[in-house]
């Protein structure tokens, strides 16, 4: 008698989208800006040692590396990396809103640079009303 195998566990995620690659890599930087936001002054203590250092660094701040470790790992949690990703999908707005900002910012500094050097506008740019009163 064969037994039915089991199929695959389920593990019930709190982020179930999946993302790009590109946008995994903006949530691991905003995962580890908030770890370095927790850890600030063990990192700057631990700068503070190494400055004008090289290899003696490694026995002359050992305290202060061993510490910001500590407080790193203290802090890199799973939770810490869901709350990074539910960041970002609460910065979604924000980030489209300054990409169209960006891109219009850019198709006006395009226009302005083809009107300044006479070029014929872009395939479906409007000219402005006096433009073609200039050109009389």
């Amino acid at each position: 008698m064969a037994t039915p195998k089991p199929g695959p566990v389920q593990i019930a995620s709190r982020n179930p989208i999946p993302l790009s690659t590109s946008q995994e890599s903006q949530v691991r930087e905003l995962y580890y800006k908030r770890v370095r936001g927790y850890c600030a002054n063990e990192i700057r203590d631990f700068a503070s040692c190494a400055i004008n250092r090289t290899i003696s660094a490694t026995w002359a701040c050992r305290p202060q590396r061993l510490a910001m470790n500590n407080c790193m790992v203290a802090h890199a949690s799973q939770q810490e990396q869901d709350a990074a990703r539910e960041e970002w999908f609460a910065t979604i707005d924000e980030r489209r809103k300054e990409r169209e900002a960006k891109e219009a910012r850019r198709k006006e500094q395009e226009k302005f640079h083809r009107k300044w050097w006479g070029m014929p506008p872009l395939p479906g740019d409007e000219e402005a009303p006096g433009a073609t009163e200039e050109k009389r």
